[in-house]
């Protein structure tokens, strides 16, 4: 009988003690990832994704959609995948009135309190539109040189609420001017949305600026990926030498995942640390881009 017990206590110690290789997604907090339903086509449901993030021990996701408030399905996916951390949040696009502060509000108010982040617009953002030559409607953050009063107006309510202000694909310009601003106003949570995306391009002493000013820097993995439907922007290689111009105690690692094709996004973020920690980060740096950022980044506690 105490030989049994010693053996099962063996077990129990070796298993605690099994390389972060064996499991690498431990704790691991994913903030950018796509899901159904939404009004574009995606790979996995927000259970589905949340149900394999726990099963693979990550700590917590956030559900994006760049039309439609997500905090009605973080409470879902909460009740579907006990113990993870799921947070929604609110994209300021055409469809939920663009930059309208009374949709933020009443995100706040949805059944758990788990809609945490408020992004500045994106696929419909001025700055797309512009960059891209296209005639499409746009959703405005700013007019000559200067934040639109009722962004002020969200973004004070995003630090009345201790909520998270991610910029969208602002322009880096006016990237710099919400995290300026929202400091100003008491924004204890923000982050600068893929600065090296297309719909961003922010350059390094851009972004190294946004960091001094409190902002994390999100760098995402989908824009390194490339199958029959899309072309790699730029590599890991890049991603690895621009974290280490700005600093890893700035940055968050996400994957921006949930595309048809590709990998669901538990699994994509797996192989974004394994492809980081080929390039040579410790995994003392990885858990501080995975864990421990994305933590203070939505304001829970570290473990």
């Amino acid at each position: 009988m105490r030989l049994t017990i010693l053996l099962g206590l063996l077990l129990l110690c070796t298993l605690a003690l099994q390389p972060q290789a064996n499991r690498p997604l431990q704790g691991v907090i994913d903030v950018h990832v796509h899901s159904l339903p939404d009004s574009e086509p995606w790979t996995m449901d927000g259970i589905e994704v949340a149900k394999l993030a726990k099963a693979k021990g990550m700590r917590g996701l956030v559900l994006k959609s760049h039309w439609e408030p997500t905090a009605m399905l973080a409470y879902l996916a909460r009740k579907e995948a006990p113990g993870l951390e799921v947070f929604g949040g609110i994209c300021l696009s055409r469809a939920v009135g663009g930059i309208n502060p009374a949709a933020v509000e009443e995100m706040v108010k949805v059944t758990g309190g788990w809609g945490r982040v408020v992004w500045m617009p994106t696929v419909d953002a001025e700055n797309v539109r512009r960059t891209t030559k296209s005639s499409l409607p746009f959703v405005s953050v700013s007019r000559n040189g200067q934040l639109l009063p009722e962004v002020k107006e969200v973004l004070a309510l995003i630090a009345k609420n201790k909520l998270v202000l991610a910029t969208g694909h602002s322009s880096p310009e006016e990237d710099l001017m919400l995290v300026r601003e929202g400091r100003r106003l008491g924004v204890e949570h923000m982050v600068i949305t893929h600065p090296m995306s297309a719909s961003v391009k922010m350059n390094v002493a851009q972004m190294q600026e946004a960091a001094k000013a409190g902002a994390f820097l999100e760098m995402v993995y989908v824009p390194t990926l490339s199958n029959a439907n899309r072309k790699a922007l730029f590599s890991v290689a890049d991603v690895a030498d621009t974290i280490r111009k700005v600093g890893v105690e700035s940055v968050v690692l996400s994957t921006d995942m949930g595309q048809i094709g590709l990998a669901p996004p538990p699994d994509g973020m797996a192989a974004y640390i394994a492809e980081l920690k080929a390039k040579g980060f410790t995994q003392r740096e990885l858990d501080r881009m995975t864990k421990e950022n994305p933590a203070r980044l939505l304001g829970l506690p570290a473990l």
